[in-house]
């Protein structure tokens, strides 16, 4: 009977010691153990063995998101002996924040974080949560309160830049990485809204303005642009009319010419040999043709003749005599 309660006994603490005495710790995770109150070693992933009643893990805050009855997302904090050590994300409700300005306005923020050095996240700071979040608040109302509003409203990256990098430097001492920082929504006071609105309702009918009077303006411009293309096009056309027209009339003028040098050359092959000038005789003619028209008149009755054309009608003698010789 003896032997039977010792082997229980030692079947007893065998199974109490794998009980508590073998740590699995999950890929990613990892827990502090603590020997008798110091610490003594931080558990890689997988099987790990430690003492039972000699060593304990050293439970930490953590935050996490549950969801209530209500089907809303509520923020719990609690203590655990796991300490996780993948990329978090820390949703912080909206916060009131005085731009420079003196415009108050509510933003929330996105946090993304690591931990790094469990042993800093351990014995640096009690409630890591907490000083993270107290953390963020305070860093935004001091970035925020150095911009205006129109700054805070269009420079999100600058404002993120900035908080990761005074976030990223005052939390290195707890052995948590902040990878990035996002702004979620800024929401003005709405008498701020209500005169962005307008404000932007008329720099868009400034813009249709201008966009109405350039279109104008760039038709009136196509539209004398075409006017004086027309003219120009217009006078090349006269002018070259004009010119074919010379042309024509020079043309005329030769052809004429030409005709009544040939006329000549005619007359004067015609009267060759007799006492006859050619230049008398074409005068001559030339006068014959001019009183016939002096005569022609319905109510003509007396015609004065200058006294040079005696003169000339002697050419008439010679024209009788080139007849004659013909």
């Amino acid at each position: 009977m003896g032997t039977l309660i010792i082997v229980g006994l030692i079947a007893l603490i065998v199974i109490i010691f794998a009980l508590t005495g073998l740590k699995i710790i999950q890929q990613g995770e990892t827990k502090v153990i603590e020997r008798l109150g110091k610490y003594h070693s931080t558990l890689s992933s997988g099987i790990n063995i430690i003492w039972p009643i000699l060593d304990k893990p050293r439970k930490i805050y953590v935050r996490f998101v549950r969801e209530g009855y209500d089907g809303e997302n509520r923020v719990v904090v609690r203590l655990s002996d796991k300490i996780d050590l993948r990329e978090q994300v820390y949703d912080f409700p909206e916060q009131s924040v005085i731009t420079k300005d003196n415009v108050t306005t509510r933003i929330n923020a996105l946090l993304y974080f690591q931990i790094t050095d469990p042993f800093k996240a351990v014995y640096e700071i009690d409630n890591l949560p907490n000083a993270i979040e107290k953390l963020t608040q305070t860093t935004l109302r001091n970035v925020i309160g150095e911009l205006e509003l129109d700054e805070t409203l269009t420079s999100r990256d600058t404002i993120n830049s900035k908080l990761r990098a005074v976030l990223d430097e005052a939390s290195n001492k707890w052995g948590v990485k902040v990878n990035r920082v996002e702004l979620q929504d800024i929401t003005p006071p709405e008498s701020v809204r209500d005169a962005m609105e307008q404000q932007m309702q008329a720099e868009r009918e400034r813009r249709a303005k201008i966009l109405k009077a350039e279109g104008e303006k760039t038709s009136a411009i196509l539209q004398s642009e075409g006017e004086k293309e027309s003219q120009i096009n217009k006078a090349l056309a006269d002018k070259e009319s004009q010119i074919l027209m010379a042309e024509g009339e020079a043309r005329a003028k030769i052809l004429q010419a030409e005709a009544e040098a040939e006329a000549i050359a005619k007359i004067a092959d015609a009267i060759k040999g007799t006492q006859s000038d050619p230049a008398a005789y074409m005068l001559a003619v030339k006068y014959i043709e001019t009183m016939k028209e002096m005569v022609s008149g319905k109510d003509t009755k007396t015609v004065y003749m200058p006294y040079e054309a005696s003169s000339m009608l002697s050419s008439l003698g010679s024209i009788r005599d080139l007849f004659d010789k013909k």
